[in-house]
């Protein structure tokens, strides 16, 4: 019998490949093991799969160590090279283990021993093919654009190669309809190409894929349903976490098929396999939520650009608020700017942005008279307001003006937040909830209290000063179970919301057309927060919730939508520039500073941080860590308790790194977590590249 050998990955921490023995058809045989396919092998006292990397005709593993490999998925097209190549790449630059990347990027179901379930999903798809639409990539009717929308959508579409684009667009001027009219045009134009093309080139021309990526998974559905009515005959597929397994499977294998010619999804989904991948959109690029923050701590929005380089598409970055990085990009020619400076909606205009001294205007129930006043003239008109407090449950903390107890976690640096409706205090850290104590645990005082508001809080005060008002609020406790969200969010669209509450889960990418109002509360911790972006931040998601307001042409009484910002610090010059909405005045001062400072991106920052029982055991590892290597052209910064120091009683440390040069960066990153695993100590460690929280 024939034999070869396969190095393959596998999803565990040891950062090197594994071969195995391969006995039976090679060398040429149709059925021969090929780089890209999974494999089922033994590893330890388990079965897993994994994928193979390369077939060898040799191995410099002894014979006796060897096993061999159990079976291969043939049922399942080869992972393509560029797909291997992009994996490869955020391995190498994030540093972890190439199977670390590969393995939990395919879904579940795929990963299962037992295929059972990839052959439903593999009939399910190909029926599906068989009977689905006709991918001809014709649109449905869509609406006209304005100059800026079509000069941007038909330059995105025109573009030929590596064409990174920062579409720059106030908040309510129509970045999505530039985006599906340009995909449009790619899929038509792919679709005549095939045409007229021989069988070969037309089979990749005709497959022409389209990927949109969105911050959050709430953000989906409203996209998918855009889609889904300007492409009725197109296939579309979603990837994010909030799919069931089967979903997911069904989906991913719609897009690695090459079936879906539009792929949606959250930052996961540019670890998809994506044959024919000829256009990427990043939209809300400036986001957080791009950046995984636990395992492989990648920027989905990083690896979309190197990808977009990878495979020589065009690429487009989609915001109101750029983050500093592109917009420095832009600035300086790297990437090409268009900008959209005008609301779609023929004269909507932005709304306007005021601010209310709460020093002066003393608030009830959390809420200014001036602020009241606005909510009950949006009633009395039949129009929507939008509330947005970034601070879930009821109240932060409970107190006692006894003896100075607060509820603090007994496991984090944190405090218990008051969730009144389930009884709880709730640590959002570590998940520990305790019963509300009926008397202080350390004097016994009944009268204990709830300090400062979240959005529970500002529900029930609400529902005193308005009984008739149709209120709802959405974050994370209202919209635990699946669904949930969609269900609230379509609610409001069909106008049975007066007055919503929410967190950041409602201040972007949702087009509210009956809402005029939008109020701010409590803005302020952000202005003394340590974290260098916290200030970009807090600008973008001012911005961005100000957008929901006034997105139609007038409001009843012919003006503009209103946002209301409550502050103590009405003086601050971030406020000015959020009154202004001038952002390009707020990025250009933020770039000096954080070039006078020597911070990103400017320069490029690495993160090791370390976890033990005791914060001296995690500096003294820190401190071992710094001395280990020489650091010529390398910043190494004393180590430093995390601002969050202890969670799930863990406590918890960082040192950070930096240089004005990338390549630098990583040469020594390289040589540096070789150092690190060889470092005997029980601490538990990880490396995080491009940080962005500090």
């Amino acid at each position: 019998m024939k034999q070869c050998f396969l190095r393959v990955a596998l999803d565990s921490p040891l950062d090197l490949c594994f071969d195995y023995r391969w006995q039976g058809k090679v060398e040429g045989d149709a059925e021969a093991p090929q780089a890209g396919q999974l494999v089922v092998v033994p590893f330890g006292r388990r079965e897993v799969v994994a994928v193979i990397i390369s077939v060898e005709a040799a191995t410099a593993v002894p014979e006796g160590k060897l096993k061999n490999a159990l079976a291969v998925r043939r049922e399942l097209p080869s992972l393509t090279p560029q797909w291997q190549a992009l994996c490869a790449f955020a391995a190498a630059y994030y540093h972890r283990p190439l199977g670390e990347v590969m393995l939990p990027g395919l879904p579940k179901n795929l990963r299962a021993i037992k295929p059972t379930s990839l052959d439903r999903a593999l009939k399910k798809s190909a029926k599906a093919q068989a009977t689905g639409p006709a991918h001809d990539g014709t649109p449905a009717t869509a609406p006209a654009l304005n100059p800026a929308q079509s000069h941007a959508a038909t330059t995105i579409a025109a573009a030929r190669g590596f064409v990174p684009t920062l579409l720059y667009g106030v908040t309510g001027s129509g970045k999505t309809e530039v985006y599906l009219q340009a995909a449009a045009a790619i899929l038509a134009a792919a679709e005549a190409g095939a045409e007229g093309a021989d069988s070969a080139v037309g089979d990749a021309l005709g497959g022409a894929q389209i990927l949109i990526l969105v911050p959050e998974i709430n953000l989906t559905p409203q996209l998918e349903a855009n889609v889904r009515a300007r492409f009725p005959s197109v296939a579309v597929a979603t990837l994010h976490s909030g799919l069931a397994e089967g979903e997911r499977l069904t989906h991913w294998l719609a897009a690695h098929l090459g079936h879906a010619r539009i792929i949606l999804g959250t930052r996961l989904a540019i670890l998809a396999s994506l044959p024919h991948l000829k256009l990427i959109v990043i939209d809300e690029e400036h986001d957080p939520s791009y950046k995984q923050q636990e395992g492989l701590r990648y920027s989905a929005r990083d690896l979309a650009v190197w990808r977009a380089r990878q495979l020589d598409i065009p690429i487009v970055l989609g915001s109101a608020t750029p983050s500093l990085e592109t917009w420095h990009h832009a600035q300086s020619g790297r990437y090409r700017k268009l900008v959209l400076r005008e609301r779609a909606v023929k004269d909507a205009q932005l709304p306007t942005v005021k601010l209310i001294d709460m020093e002066r205007d003393k608030p009830v129930e959390g809420l200014t008279a001036t602020l009241i006043a606005a909510l009950k003239l949006r009633l009395a008109r039949g129009e929507q307001s939008l509330l947005f407090l970034n601070r879930r449950g009821y109240a932060p903390v409970i107190a006692c003006d006894a003896c100075g107890w607060i509820s603090n976690c007994t496991r984090c640096t944190a405090f218990m937040v008051l969730h009144k409706l389930d009884r709880q205090l709730r640590c959002h850290h570590c998940g520990l909830e305790q019963r509300i104590p009926r008397h202080c645990p350390t004097c016994g005082n009944i009268d204990i209290q709830p300090l400062g508001r979240g959005t529970q809080r500002v529900e029930e005060g609400l529902q005193a000063i308005f009984p008739a008002a149709r209120i709802m609020r959405i974050d994370a406790d209202s919209t635990r179970r699946k669904g949930s969200a969609q269900a609230a969010f379509d609610q409001v669209h069909r106008g049975d919301v007066d007055i919503l509450i929410g967190t950041q889960m409602v201040a972007k990418g949702h087009d509210f057309q009956n809402l005029t109002l939008v109020g701010v509360l409590n803005p302020d911790t952000a202005l003394f927060s340590q974290d260098y972006r916290a200030s970009e931040r807090l600008f973008a998601q001012l911005m961005q919730v100000a957008g929901r307001a006034g997105r139609r042409a007038r409001t009843a009484d012919g003006n503009p939508g209103e946002v209301l910002i409550q502050t103590r610090y009405p003086q601050h010059p971030l406020f000015a520039a959020v009154m202004a909405q001038d952002y390009e005045h707020f990025a250009g001062a933020l770039l000096e500073e954080r070039q006078q400072a020597g911070l990103p991106p400017f320069i490029y920052h690495a993160l090791l941080r370390a976890e033990a029982k005791e914060l001296q055991v995690a500096l003294d590892f820190l401190q071992e860590a710094r001395l280990c290597l020489p650091h010529e052209g390398i910043v190494m910064n004393d180590p430093i308790p995390m601002t969050m120091t202890r969670v799930a009683n863990v406590d918890r440390a960082q040192l950070l790194v930096e240089s004005v040069s990338r390549p630098g960066l990583q040469a020594f990153l390289t040589e540096w977590i070789v150092a690190l695993r060889a470092m005997k100590s029980r601490v538990r460690w990880s490396l995080e590249v491009d940080p962005v929280d500090i």
